[in-house]
C-alpha cells in the first residue's frame, strides 16, 4: 500500500444530519481528530475485524445493512475486481470490497488525516499488496491518466452538486465496459447520469438514496 500525494446509507429508524463524506458507523467519539470509533468489516476474509476511524467533522455513516445489501448485490462481481473508492472517508466500501475477493482497490481522500488512518487499518489487515490510498480531492483525481475500474464507488458531499460531474468524469475512461457504479447521494436528488449506465438495483436509507448502475454499451437516455 502506498499513499500519493498528487499536485494539487443511514439507518432507517436514526435521523442524523447529512454530512460531506461517508465512514463506517462510529462508536463514541473524541475531539481533534483523535480516533472515535471503529468501523466492522462484515463479511469476506476480514469479516468481524473492528478497525479504528477517526473523530473528523464531515464522517457520515454507512450502516452495516445497507453495505450487506450492497455486497449481497455485488457478490458475483467482486472476485478480481478493479475498485476505485471516491470520496473514500474510512473507505467502509472499499475496505468490504477486498475483504470479499477484490483483487485491487484505490482509495481517494483529501483529507490527510483520514487518508493516513486509513493507510493504517490497510497494514492491519495484511492489504497493503492491494490497496492503495491517495490522498487527493476526488475530482482533481478524475481529471488525471484514467485506469479502467471494474467497481466504483461514488459517494460524493451532498448539496454540494458534485454527483453529476464526477459520473461524467468516469466516463473518460475509468469504467470498464461492463462495469457496477455504486452511486450515494441525498434524497430527492435525481441526478443525470451518462447514458450508458442503466440502473440495476436502489436503496434508501433515512437521508440517503443509493443506486447501483451497470454499464452497458447500448445508450440509453434515463436518469436515475
Amino acid at each position: 500500500m502506498t499513499v500519493d500525494k498528487p499536485p494539487g446509507t443511514i439507518p432507517a429508524m436514526t435521523r442524523r444530519p447529512s454530512r460531506p463524506r461517508r465512514s463506517g458507523r462510529p462508536t463514541g467519539g473524541q475531539p481533534g481528530g483523535k480516533s472515535a470509533g471503529r468501523l466492522r468489516i462484515i463479511g469476506g476474509d476480514y469479516r468481524r475485524r473492528l478497525l479504528p476511524v477517526l473523530d473528523s467533522p464531515g464522517l457520515r455513516p454507512t450502516p452495516d445493512r445497507v453495505r450487506e445489501t450492497l455486497f449481497n448485490w455485488l457478490a458475483a462481481a467482486l472476485p478480481g475486481a478493479r475498485v476505485l473508492d471516491l470520496f473514500a472517508g474510512t473507505g467502509a466500501l472499499g475496505l468490504e470490497a477486498l475483504s470479499r475477493g477484490a483483487g485491487d482497490a484505490t482509495f481517494v481522500e483529501r483529507d490527510a488525516r483520514v487518508a493516513g488512518q486509513l493507510g493504517e487499518n490497510l497494514a492491519t489487515l495484511g492489504a497493503m499488496e492491494r490497496g492503495r490510498v491517495v490522498t487527493a480531492d476526488a475530482t482533481a483525481f478524475l481529471a488525471g491518466p484514467p485506469t479502467p475500474c471494474s467497481l466504483v464507488f461514488l459517494d460524493p458531499p451532498f448539496r454540494q452538486g458534485l454527483a453529476e460531474p464526477c459520473c461524467a468524469a468516469l466516463e473518460a475512461g475509468w469504467l470498464a465496459e461492463d462495469a457496477f457504479i455504486y452511486l450515494e447521494c441525498e434524497a430527492g436528488l435525481t441526478p443525470v447520469v451518462p447514458a450508458t449506465w442503466r440502473l440495476h438495483r436502489e436503496v434508501r436509507a433515512g437521508d440517503s438514496h443509493g443506486r447501483l448502475y451497470r454499464r452497458d454499451s447500448s445508450p440509453q437516455d434515463d436518469a436515475c
